[in-house]
């Protein structure tokens, strides 16, 4: 861009701090430093993490990710983070560019979006333009090569069919994609949006959702892995650099590791460049296991990096720098769960995969109990879409039905998050949430609100900050005379120090004792030391202070952990053999001693468990009236046989839209028979289902097919020739009906409702109060196909009622409203509905029309 000498230079008086990442390669970061300098700017090229003087240093870091270490120091200094692109945008409009348009931060998830608006009203353009620009986005009011989403409702706009004359790289969307992602709080696929062939338009309801996959997860679903991982990205023999290149390790002795294992990670992380250390001070990232403890604290409050076992093992296996606050499942867990999950009982419906995996660890993590399957007794399903068996049943049975997005903001806010809020019950039309699982952060001023408060809570801070009660203070080993004092003081003050970490076996001890300088849990260094985080010149300070006071009792506290690791234990001094109150340890029983972490384990051991692999569905059955079912106290065997039969291939369902076969003793008018008969499925006796039970296996359902010949005549239907009308009619016998319910009909309105919208009507509740409407007009072909024995006329409206006196009220109303819209009134039993839905054929009204003269003398 050419300039004269005179005027000051675009980048005049930025200083730009370039990070090269797998997104970002020195070429490209080359050649964005190329024209930064000739536009007067500063640039420097940083292989890795710029250090912390360079990022105070500098007035804008360009990067693609926030995964880099000082990107928290970055925000405090409110230094902008910005990709690539704002160098382009800034070159193009000649002016720097707004540093929010271009972040990388994933909370602003439409960053990346430029959208521009067509023939949409002006409210949706307002909202949208809204919306689009609070969550990092921008506007242009005109087509251009700028512009990635059109938001239009049709191919023929002018700004369409400029796109496509052009061939823009440009996605036309309709407005739906926005409403659903800001609905979310989150970026979803536009793939189901996307004009000219919509998706969400054209897509019949039952039809399967699909998932475009969560890459996002990998290694990120478990926060306790069970292996050394194999990495995939190796270093060796290539230019780039290892991430664990001249960093330093420490490894909290809570982590409890045998020695096999710490030989490994030792080796590994030492050949890519790193060093080991068991001083928390002079370690540059920290990996514990739980969210507690002097070494969580101490390097939480320092500023260190603080991760778990899976966070280090994903750098290992990727070889990219990735912030632990950045994936729910990198970062040390509680053993103390959010206030309010305790006792929560939650089921998954829809997810798959790693997103499932890492749902069941997360609702361990938060304190609550994944259920495998959904029961009564459950509090909450967390499903990916709303539509599915589970979803059914637990808005049935009154439970929360929500997204995993309550789940994940509950845990990054530490508090229950209300279910009522709309985000958490929102779900897209043709979107797997699945996708989407595991995009939420945690916020490091919440953490450090519940877990490292910068003060100590039971003693005032002095200034300069004094560790009181410090080793320095206190001896490691008092003179026997002071002991007992120092037991009972320190027991009335931390009774439960002892349980913060289990104890190793005699190898793992022994490299512990090598390797860590520093006690998991620490009687006479208090938890909450006064260390602040670095915010300001006073707090940097007392962090070098403290630092080098703990170089000076390294030795003192390696001692200490030593003696602590004793059989029987030590309490500033230790226990004798002799003393009354010492707990002698059972060996046998060593595994009781922290019953919480080991249920933890448990669970994430029995979802890392391979399944049995199970045979494909051949048929779904629905069943009804299968007696050995039914009944108080045989709900665990349903269960049970439901499980059998499934790993015979046969899939148990309730929704009868689902079924291919339908299971029953006899020909029953139970809803789900008669709603099963409008889907034309092979209609067999439960003996099937006995039969394959005991045999264990899978046998031909044609071999058992129903034969009621008693109920037939006593229905006057043959049932062969109701499931052949059945498939020809095709769920639209009643097209184009509109039947009224009395509300309190026996049987249910509900019931009756499902039967009318089985066979393609309308049902309405009719309460006298409200005005009948004109109901649709039935199409030719419909009349022709669907009537061959009787045709009702089309001024006809019906009101399905008994001959009890408190129905026989609402007559009068019900046909002067049909008369207001001139339709002639049928007042009929619901036997006329049942009749026409067992026999899949139409039927005059008259025979079962109810009149005053009848009225409580007919009980339905």
């Amino acid at each position: 861009m050419p300039q004269s000498e005179e005027e000051p230079k675009l980048f005049d008086q930025c200083n730009v701090c370039i990070v090269c990442t797998d997104s970002l390669p020195l070429e490209a970061a080359e050649q964005l430093a190329a024209v930064i300098e000739e536009c007067g700017g500063e640039p420097s090229i940083h292989h890795s993490t710029p250090t912390k003087d360079d990022t105070t240093a500098c007035s804008h870091i360009i990067s693609n990710t926030i995964n880099f270490e000082t990107y928290d120091l970055a925000s405090k200094a409110l230094i902008p983070v910005v990709k690539p692109s704002w160098v382009h945008t800034s070159l193009q409009k000649r002016k720097l560019a707004n540093p929010r348009q271009h972040s990388p931060d994933p909370r602003l998830f439409l960053n990346d979006v430029v959208v521009t608006c067509g023939d949409i009203p002006e409210g949706d353009k307002d909202a949208i333009i809204g919306g689009v620009v609070a969550k990092g986005g921008l506007y242009s009011s005109r087509m251009s090569a700028l512009v990635t989403h059109l938001v239009d409702l049709t191919v023929t706009s002018d700004k369409a069919r400029l796109a496509q004359t052009k061939k823009l790289r440009v996605k036309i969307i309709l407005p739906h994609w926005f409403d659903d992602c800001l609905k979310l709080g989150q970026r979803i696929d536009e793939r189901p949006y996307i004009l000219p062939d919509p998706e969400i338009l054209r897509a019949d309801p039952d039809d399967p959702i699909r998932g475009f996959g969560n890459k996002g997860l990998a290694g990120a679903s478990t926060p306790e892995p069970a292996a050394l991982p194999t990495p995939i990205n190796g270093v060796e023999g290539t230019n780039q650099r290892n991430v664990f290149d001249g960093k330093c390790i420490m490894l909290s002795p809570d982590l409890s590791i045998g020695t096999h294992l710490l030989e490994s990670i030792e080796a590994v992380v030492k050949r890519g460049g790193a060093t080991m250390t068991g001083n928390v001070a002079e370690a540059d990232w920290i990996i514990c296991r739980f969210r507690e403890g002097f070494v969580y604290r101490t390097a939480s409050r320092l500023g260190k990096e603080v991760g778990n076992l899976a966070w280090l093992y994903s750098l290992m296996t990727f070889n990219e720098y990735t912030r632990p606050l950045s994936r729910m499942l990198h970062y040390p867990v509680s053993r103390a769960p959010i206030p309010g999950f305790e006792g929560l009982k939650i089921s998954l419906s829809n997810y798959v995969g790693e997103a499932r995996i890492y749902l069941e660890n997360l609702i361990a993590a938060a304190g609550g109990e994944c259920t495998k399957t959904l029961k009564q007794e459950n509090t909450h399903l967390i499903t990916a879409h709303g539509s599915s068996e589970k979803c059914t049943a637990a808005r049935e049975w009154g439970l929360q039905v929500v997204n995993h997005l309550w789940l994940e903001d509950s845990y990054a806010n530490w508090k229950m998050q209300p279910v009522s809020d709309p985000r958490y019950n929102h779900f897209p039309s043709r979107t797997n949430l699945g996708d989407v699982a595991g995009q939420k952060m945690l916020d490091k001023d919440v953490l450090e609100k519940n877990f490292f408060p910068s003060e100590d809570t039971e003693q005032p801070s002095p200034s300069p900050p004094v560790l009181q009660d410090h080793p320095s203070n206190v001896p490691i080993m008092p003179p026997p005379e002071k002991k007992q004092k120092a037991d009972k003081k320190a027991d009335k003050k931390a009774p439960e120090a002892d349980q913060g970490t289990p104890k190793a076996s005699g190898k793992g001890r022994k490299a512990a004792e090598k390797n860590a300088q520093t006690p998991a849990r620490s009687r006479l260094i208090p938890d909450e030391m006064d260390i602040d985080t670095p915010s300001s010149t006073n707090s940097r300070k007392s962090k070098e202070a403290a630092i080098a006071h703990l170089h000076e009792l390294a030795p003192d506290i390696a001692l200490y952990e030593k003696e602590k690791k004793r059989v029987g234990g030590v309490i500033h001094g230790g226990r004798r053999k002799s003393d009354e109150d010492r707990v002698r340890e059972n060996p046998k029983k060593r595994r009781s001693v922290e019953p919480e972490a080991e249920s933890e384990e448990e669970q994430v051991n029995d979802a890392k468990r391979p399944k049995k692999s199970r045979p494909a569905i051949s048929m779904h059955l629905l069943i009804t009236g299968y007696q050995k079912w039914v009944g108080k106290g045989n709900e665990k065997k349903e269960d049970a046989d439901r499980r059998h039969l499934r790993d015979l291939g046969i899939m148990v369902v309730q929704d009868a839209r689902r079924c291919t076969h339908m299971a029953a003793p006899s020909i029953l008018r139970t809803t789900k028979f008669v709603n099963a008969l409008a889907y034309a499925p092979l209609i067999i006796s439960t003996d099937f289902i006995t039969r394959c039970l005991e045999e264990d296996e899978l046998l031909n359902p044609a071999d058992f097919k129903l034969n009621d010949k008693a109920a037939e005549a006593k229905f006057g239907f043959s049932l062969a020739k109701a499931t052949k009308k059945a498939k020809d009619n095709k769920n639209k016998m009643l097209h184009g009906f509109r039947i009224y319910c009395v509300e309190d009909v026996r049987g249910g309105f509900d019931a009756f409702k499902s039967i009318v919208e089985a066979n393609g009507g309308e049902c309405l509740i009719f309460r006298g109060r409200l005005a009948l409407t004109n109901p649709p007009r039935r199409e030719e072909s419909d009349d022709e196909d669907d009537m061959d024995d009787y045709t009702p006329g089309r001024h006809d409206v019906f009101l399905l009622s008994s001959a009890e006196t408190k129905h026989a009220r609402l007559w009068p109303r019900f046909r002067q409203v049909a008369g207001d819209i001139k339709r002639a009134p049928k007042i009929v039993r619901v036997d006329w509905l049942l009749d026409m839905a067992m026999s899949q054929e139409l039927k005059s009204a008259d025979e079962y029309e109810l009149t005053e003269d009848m009225v409580g003398k007919d009980d339905q």
